[in-house]
């Protein structure tokens, strides 16, 4: 069993091995002409349980053909330029190269003396970031898994910031179109139900400044404790950035913490074009940001980021065997000291291989493209009589709703758009989202491939319309 084991001894069994796995996958992403096989889970679950894991199969390329049956086949393809559904992005080639690296050296990034050099490109990659958005010369933060651990990271901070003598009486302020993940931070800090207070949002889904500022007066006039403003550059559901600058004013006067996630909208500070869309991104205490939604990297790579590197000081923790306190009078580095995961992988070797081959411009021109796609979709549904589309995109989201001409009752449009995108999934010829809009159901592009193209938008969208109008012809046949 020790050939298995990676070392110098079996560096040419690792070579074998690593490229005909790549092979496989490059031959697969070359021939996939739809993002998805339609596969039900009836279908392949029974394949999946079949497998017997206690008789394993002794080479990988044995495992590699199984791979195709069970995965390969059917797995969803984001590379394809009809995935228009989540926020998942096809991958830039230097992250997956250095995917394959830190995988093979699998340095872990808690100590100073388990990753040495992945250290520094770490800390420098948070420094670039924190430039980037303008958090100052104080400016640290830490890589985590993704954007609801960054979001918690952030609220963690913020909680302690407050100096609230009781958790039940701090607050936190989120529109109605945040991200769960702040109902999900607040029960996991120990705040009480009514921790949250969701703002209602405007015609273009943005935080509405002005009840903002009715709660935070509210909060002082009742003896409660403003903990957290949480700001979003790019909602999940409409790509949707809040008036960032006037929020920046109102935590500034009630000196409450500022949180900004930019899980999404993080791929404009790279932008060449529209940069100026999440100005007062500079004012926030905390930035989330997901390199693996809009700088095109694999899941997962993610940071928070924070304006006073002090405040990391509230996820520290020292342990004799790993980081014992002398370590700081040493000057010796652990990202552990700020981290809340222990063992961590070098995820930020993804984005410094992209950077140091396509530069920040080419990671901006990439997200340009899709923004300015999302721009000629929003055009495309507005001038589509059978669409009814909810606003114009800041990022590169499109959230709409099919509309028929002869069909009046919302509920049945509702049961119209539903199947259709079910169909369209089981189809395998594109993939959308959906979510809900005033309590009825829409559907949603996630607009993150350069390659899609505005004659992919309007093929989808006519197979859309195909799948509604074959369930309303369906529905009438059934009601007569």
């Amino acid at each position: 069993m020790r050939s298995h084991l990676l070392n110098g001894l079996t560096a040419e069994h690792y070579r074998r091995s690593v490229t005909e796995g790549v092979e496989r996958v490059a031959a697969k992403l070359a021939t996939t002409d739809r993002p998805f096989t339609g596969v039900t889970v009836d279908a392949l679950a029974p394949v999946v349980d079949a497998i017997d894991l206690d008789r394993p199969l002794g080479d990988t390329a044995a495992v590699l053909d199984e791979l195709e049956d069970v995965y390969l086949r059917d797995a969803v393809y984001f590379h394809h330029p009809r995935y228009l559904a989540h926020l998942n992005c096809p991958v830039v080639i230097p992250a997956v190269l250095a995917e394959a690296v830190l995988c093979a050296v699998n340095s872990s990034l808690d100590t100073w003396d388990q990753s040495a050099g992945g250290t520094l490109i770490e800390r420098k990659l948070i420094d670039w970031t924190a430039a980037r958005i303008g958090l100052g010369p104080a400016a640290d933060g830490v890589f985590t898994s993704g954007g609801t651990q960054s979001n918690l990271q952030a609220l963690l901070l913020a909680r302690e910031e407050a100096k609230a003598d009781g958790l039940a009486r701090l607050r936190i302020f989120t529109s109605e179109a945040g991200h769960f993940s702040v109902r999900k931070s607040a029960t996991l800090l120990g705040l009480g139900p009514d921790a949250v207070v969701a703002l209602p949002v405007d015609r273009d889904q943005r935080m509405q400044t002005v009840a903002l500022a009715r709660e935070l007066e509210r909060c002082a006039s009742e003896g409660l404790v403003p903990m957290a403003v949480v700001a979003t550059a790019g909602t999940t559901d409409f790509g949707s950035i809040d008036p960032l600058p006037e929020i920046a004013a109102l935590c500034a006067q009630y000196g409450v913490w500022m949180h900004v996630d930019a899980a999404y909208g993080c791929g404009l500070l790279a932008s060449l074009k529209h940069r100026d869309r999440i100005e007062g991104i500079e004012h926030a205490d905390s930035v989330t940001v997901d390199y693996h939604k809009s700088f095109f990297q694999p899941v997962s790579s993610s940071a928070v980021l924070v304006r006073d590197a002090a405040t990391l000081r509230h996820a520290t923790y020292h342990a004799e065997y790993l980081n014992p306190r002398r370590m700081v009078q040493e000057r010796i580095p652990n990202q552990v000291d700020k981290s809340l995961q222990t063992t961590r992988r070098f995820d930020a070797l993804k984005l410094w291989m992209t950077l140091r081959t396509m530069g920040a411009d080419g990671i901006g021109q990439l997200f340009d493209e899709v923004c300015d796609l999302a721009r000629e979709g929003w055009r495309l549904l507005a001038a589509d009589p059978r669409y009814d589309v909810v606003v114009e995109p800041s990022l590169s989201t499109l959230v709409f709703r099919y509309i028929p001409a002869d069909v009046t009752d919302p509920a049945e449009i509702d049961r119209a758009n539903l199947y259709a995108r079910k169909a369209l999934f089981a189809s395998g010829d594109a993939v959308v989202a959906g979510t809900k809009v005033a309590g009825r159901h829409y559907l949603k592009f996630t607009l993150l491939n350069p390659e899609t193209r505005t004659a992919d938008i309007a093929a989808v969208l006519d197979l859309i319309a195909g799948h509604a109008e074959q369930y309303l012809g369906e529905s009438l046949d059934r009601a007569s």
